[in-house]
């Protein structure tokens, strides 16, 4: 070969070369799972919310690990999780042994995501949790770190301080019932839906409510998805409660507000229910949703911090609908996921994992900070309280969600926390009138002028 053919050899190998560096400086992919039942609100939450994050990082040039850029890709995956725990665990294995994912967001029933979770932390595949709220997700990593340190939960905070939350409203509205109708003793019915996240809720509030100051008068387990619940409103009914404290996650959310509110039961709904936290809730409900109080994440004109709003504005320009929780896969890729990995400059699992589990940071909603177990171990669950994660209540006033707590919520001395955007709490006016009966007024006949 003579010189001039070599030349031109070496410079194609260079070039090739240079082609090859440059492809694998800028043209790699960090794939991410985004798993959750896609057929129902809760999945479509975990969807949007990560295609939001995936475009914003995507259009600022990407995630710098190093001194490379790469894009993300999503990856969809339907778990069915409703309807099959089978179904959600094939999904989380395509995930990971198909599609080679480097690290996956969603998940929201917990029986489900407890299977999920084993088959991430096999693969060392770091899983974030963005639906599911029982402890157990947690306290395995405390126990079993070594196997479950790649599990982190992002929202909601979880089952326990849920029914701290759901308390906290439950007290607020029972201050609006002694305050606007002279009620003292505020007696109380509990419905909850019979799923396992929900079953701790129920000796929790058989022990709370009593040194509340109020009296439960029952306990009512229909199905997540029951489409009649008049059997349990009836006996609710009867039993005089005042307060309707509800813990729903699924569709059973929407036929209890509505026949309840068709009832007219003078009572006043309160608690969690994710159905109630939906856009579409007061058509669903066919405009019978009036005064249902719930747990939430977001409300427009709410603030909890600087994210916020802009976070709300730009998903109801998006997708037409303010966001559910679920859409925490936008803090999981956009705060927790690619801030760390820039932060380390790696997508090594345990160097992620081990700087994440450390970091105090803030999303959309709240200042996120791990936990550690009273033994001082990673629980990798998030903080719940002031300065923290709290969540908001909304409630539906005039066909419209509106913030009502945290309004002057006090959990400790010298404690105060609001929220920009709170309004007040209204209760029914069919309670209102059921209670504040008028009592006809009774005029005292003129006397007859005596006769002189």
């Amino acid at each position: 070969m003579n010189d001039f053919k070599k030349n031109i050899l070496v410079s194609v190998v260079i070039i090739l070369l240079a082609v090859f560096s440059f492809t694998t400086a800028f043209g790699e992919e960090i794939k991410i799972g985004v798993i959750g039942p896609m057929k129902f609100v809760q999945g479509i939450g975990h969807w949007n919310g990560a295609v939001m994050a995936a475009d914003e990082i995507n259009a600022r040039g990407g995630v710098k690990v190093g001194n490379k850029m790469m894009k993300i890709k999503l990856i969809q995956a339907d778990s069915n999780e409703h309807l099959s725990v089978t179904d959600a665990t094939n999904a989380m294995e395509r995930l990971i042994t198909r599609d080679k994912v480097d690290f996956v967001v969603g998940g929201f029933r917990t029986e489900a995501v407890l299977a999920m979770q084993d088959i991430a932390m096999e693969r060392r595949v770091i899983f974030i949790g963005c639906g599911a709220a029982h402890e157990e997700l947690c306290t395995r990593v405390a126990k079993y770190y070594d196997q479950y340190k790649y599990f982190f939960r992002m929202t909601p905070f979880n089952s326990g301080f849920l029914i701290r939350a759901a308390f906290a409203h439950v007290g607020s509205v029972a201050e609006v019932v002694k305050k606007e109708l002279g009620i003292d003793k505020i007696k109380v019915a509990f419905v909850a839906e019979k799923a396992q996240w929900a079953d701790p809720m129920v000796s929790a509030v058989q022990a709370v409510l009593p040194r509340m100051g109020m009296e439960l008068v029952g306990v009512w387990r229909p199905s997540p998805n029951a489409t009649d619940v008049t059997a349990e409103l009836s006996a609710i009914q009867r039993s005089g409660a005042h307060i309707i404290f509800n813990i729903f996650s699924a569709s059973v959310g929407i036929p209890f507000a509505r026949q309840a509110n068709e009832l007219k039961i003078p009572a006043i709904q309160v608690g969690i229910n994710v159905e109630a936290q939906k856009e579409d809730f007061w058509k669903a409900t066919r405009g019978m949703g009036g005064y249902v109080v719930t747990s939430g994440t977001f409300a427009r004109g709410v603030e909890s911090n600087e994210f916020t709003k802009d976070f709300v504005e730009g998903y109801i320009k998006r997708f037409g609908e303010v966001p559910t929780y679920t859409t925490g896969t936008y803090d999981a890729i956009r705060f927790a996921l690619v801030d760390t990995i820039e932060m380390t400059g790696s997508l090594n699992t345990d160097k992620i994992a081990e700087t994440l589990e450390n970091r105090v940071y803030k999303s959309t909603t709240s200042t996120i900070k791990y936990m550690k177990d009273s033994l001082g171990r990673p629980l990798h669950d998030i903080q719940w309280g002031p300065g923290f994660s709290t969540g908001i209540a909304v409630q539906w006033q005039d066909g419209k969600q509106v913030g009502v707590w945290p309004n002057g919520w006090k959990p400790a001395p010298g404690v105060n926390v609001t929220y920009k955007g709170m309004q007040p709490i209204k209760l029914p006016p069919w309670m209102i009138s059921y209670y504040k009966k008028e009592v006809p007024k009774v005029v005292a006949p003129k006397a007859t002028p005596k006769k002189k």
